[in-house]
């Protein structure tokens, strides 16, 4: 069974490209949704956080993001302390994920793959790329936050011509029916 990464900058159609995949009845994995859970659900991950972070980072409905957001936005050590219990929770519950599969190929949605170093990890990668404007456009709408933010954001992700070189396959995600008919290809050399 191959392990595909599907990965892009912020913006720049993930979740949709994962949608295409989950309605062929391929398994999909959403990193950024195994980090929450077990940022929420991980008693041995919930200590750690609430021992670094304080236990008020936690409320009756769960973690408070954007608490812990102010609190590593800016810090590099937070950041990398928060990663460092995080990171090898989502690997052992993907590998988990993987044993439990059945299919020519998977697909994991991970938005920051070549950042991390994980293009080790995976078989083949699709990176999806469109317009900077067009991506800001994009996040701003979907997040309701200002292009600031977004592009504080953007800053923390490699850019398009960093990933290019290190992907299987390049798709232009400006217009979906053209990048829906750029994946249905991929698809079909996946099952090959």
């Amino acid at each position: 069974m191959k392990i595909v990464g599907l990965t892009g900058g912020i913006g720049s159609g993930k979740s949709k490209a994962l949608t295409f995949f989950k309605n062929k009845g391929i398994p999909c994995y959403q990193a950024d949704l195994a980090g929450h859970k077990v940022l929420n659900e991980n008693p041995e991950v919930k200590a750690k956080v609430k021992a670094y972070f304080g236990s008020e980072i936690y409320t009756s409905k769960g973690l408070d993001r954007k608490a812990l957001g102010k609190q590593v936005f800016n810090n590099q050590e937070a950041l990398q302390f928060l990663n460092g219990i995080v990171h090898p929770a989502v690997r052992l519950d993907f590998q988990n994920f993987i044993e439990e599969q059945q299919a020519p190929f998977i697909v994991s949605e991970v938005a920051i793959l070549f950042e991390n170093g994980g293009e080790k990890r995976y078989d083949k990668i699709i990176l999806l790329t469109a317009p900077e404007a067009l991506r800001i456009e994009r996040v701003m709408a979907r997040d309701g936050v200002s292009e600031t933010e977004v592009r504080q954001r953007m800053q923390k992700q490699w850019t398009d011509a960093q990933k290019i070189p290190l992907a299987d396959y390049v798709i232009d995600n400006t217009d979906w029916t053209t990048t829906e008919n750029e994946l249905e290809r991929v698809y079909k050399k996946l099952l090959q």
